[in-house]
């Protein structure tokens, strides 16, 4: 018995040793000049020397890096939109503070569609989609001209070629309301025909170049998220 309990012994301290040995050879041997294990709390409370450098991300300045988040976010909010400091901008950061569902981009992009929807309404004579579009002033005046158009038998065509330009102007907030003033570009065909079909206005073969610069307003209290067109004028 104490033959076998001796080969044993010797077996299992040969794989101890055979074992360190490979462990060595993975993990490798401490020189005393390892770096301590990385402590996230540490990291998180650390502060850089007098003389550390801070490395910005690719594309920011130190400054940039150095603001918060949230700074870098407001100072970019409006970038393509409006200059940062500006009283575009102002308007635009009173309106998102009453509401902060407000998108600039998804405006722009609602009121191309609004542009659109309303030129070829009034030039049809459609009521009823104006007066969903248009505030109440708004709409009498192009309902008044749409009347002396039937009276006289005249008829309108408009035709889009392209819509070029649509940004935004100004930007305010009074009160609950919210107006933000778009600045549109376009090039149209426009016709105005007699009751017999004769052109007394306008070239069918003729595109023309159309600047309108309209106001758009909407009560940030309000759970209708539509906009209503409140005032329209000619741009240059």
């Amino acid at each position: 018995m104490l033959d076998v309990f001796d080969i044993y012994t010797i077996i299992f301290l040969a794989l101890a040793v055979f074992i360190f040995l490979r462990l060595r050879s993975v993990l490798g041997q401490r020189t005393g000049r390892e770096r301590p294990p990385y402590d996230p709390y540490a990291a998180r409370d650390a502060r850089p020397a007098a003389n550390d450098k801070v490395v910005a991300l690719p594309g920011r300045s130190p400054e940039a890096a150095a603001r918060p988040a949230e700074q870098v976010e407001i100072a970019d909010r409006w970038k393509g939109i409006a200059e940062s400091g500006s009283p575009v901008a102002s308007g635009l950061d009173a309106i998102v503070a009453a509401d902060r569902s407000f998108d600039a981009n998804e405006f722009i992009g609602g009121a191309r569609g609004a542009y659109e929807m309303i030129v070829g309404a009034f030039a049809s004579g459609d009521r009823r989609a104006l007066k969903g579009l248009l505030s109440r002033e708004v709409y009498e005046g192009f309902e008044t001209a749409i009347r002396e158009r039937e009276t006289k038998g005249e008829t309108v065509e408009n035709r889009f070629v392209s819509l070029d330009t649509a940004e935004i102007s100004a930007a305010e907030l009074r009160g609950n309301t919210a107006q933000v003033t778009t600045r549109f570009v376009s090039q149209l065909i426009t016709v105005t025909r007699d009751k017999a079909g004769a052109v007394i206005d306008g070239n069918p073969e003729k595109v023309s170049e159309v600047t309108d610069v309209w106001t758009f307003a909407r009560d940030v209290t309000s759970r209708d998220p539509n906009w209503k067109l409140v005032a329209t004028e000619a741009g240059q």
